[in-house]
């Protein structure tokens, strides 16, 4: 595992995401989670780290030390929780991915069905660029592509037409993956088992037939709830219900 880098840097870029009423109680917040983290206090790190989390900040870099000290304090399940949003925000964060690696080689099980590879080939942006940047590619190609589309008009010349093409296509190519995301997040919620031991059973009641089990660090595809109850999905076959608490959700509105 990689150490607490860029912690900072974290620190400036929380204290430029608040109002300035607030800047002073998150400052005091964030130094005291630095303290506690060097002198291993992880717990107490990590639940000053998700106090910050909890005034509706979204940063990858918090979000990684946030699994950084839950994995320093032996929590797989907040860990990997922590790590999965923090690749939301930082797909290409070296040192993330390498703790994130780390952290699913804890985990004790393996899902069957991931993603083909193909898939992953055919939409590469996808998985190379995070939401935030597909969004603003999007932006800049239907800017571009209307400023190409003007400058023609008002030239009354046919210059720019293939350019006007390719931008047109990369713009709706990101556009309807930006849909898509967004489609994903509301539709398609992902979590992450928390509970070292959780028996997924075939209905919303504790004596319910136990189907099968999973350990935290478990990721899992949730579609449906009911009361305190979630239905989730772990790979073809693998279908149950467990309890809300059981489960993080990854993506943060």
């Amino acid at each position: 595992m990689k150490g607490f880098k860029h912690i900072l840097f974290i620190g400036l870029l929380i204290l430029c995401s608040v109002r300035i009423t607030g800047a002073s109680e998150t400052a005091r917040t964030f130094l005291d989670g630095i303290k506690d983290y060097k002198e291993n206090r992880f717990a107490e790190a990590a639940a000053a780290f998700s106090r910050i989390a909890d005034e509706g900040i979204k940063n990858g870099k918090l979000f990684y030390n946030l699994g950084n000290a839950y994995l320093k304090n032996g929590d797989i399940g907040n860990a990997m929780l922590w790590y999965e949003r923090a690749l939301k925000l930082l797909p290409h964060d070296p040192d993330l991915k390498f703790n994130y690696e780390y952290a699913l080689s804890l985990t004790k099980d393996e899902k069957g069905d991931k993603d083909l590879p193909l898939f992953r080939i055919l939409f590469f942006w996808k998985y190379l660029l995070s939401q935030t940047q597909i969004q603003w590619a999007a932006i800049i190609f239907n800017l571009i592509f209307w400023s190409l589309v003007t400058a023609r008009v008002i030239r009354r010349k046919n210059r720019f037409q293939t350019i006007s093409h390719v931008i047109l296509a990369l713009g709706l190519i990101f556009t309807f993956t930006a849909v898509y995301n967004d489609y994903e997040a509301d539709f398609i919620k992902e979590g992450v088992i928390l509970p070292a031991r959780v028996s997924i059973r075939s209905g919303l009641t504790d004596d319910a037939t136990e189907l099968f089990v999973l350990h935290a660090g478990a990721k899992v595809k949730i579609d449906k709830e009911k009361d305190e109850y979630i239905r989730i999905a772990f790979s073809e076959g693998k279908i149950g219900w467990i309890k809300k608490a059981d489960a993080g959700v990854i993506f943060i509105h």
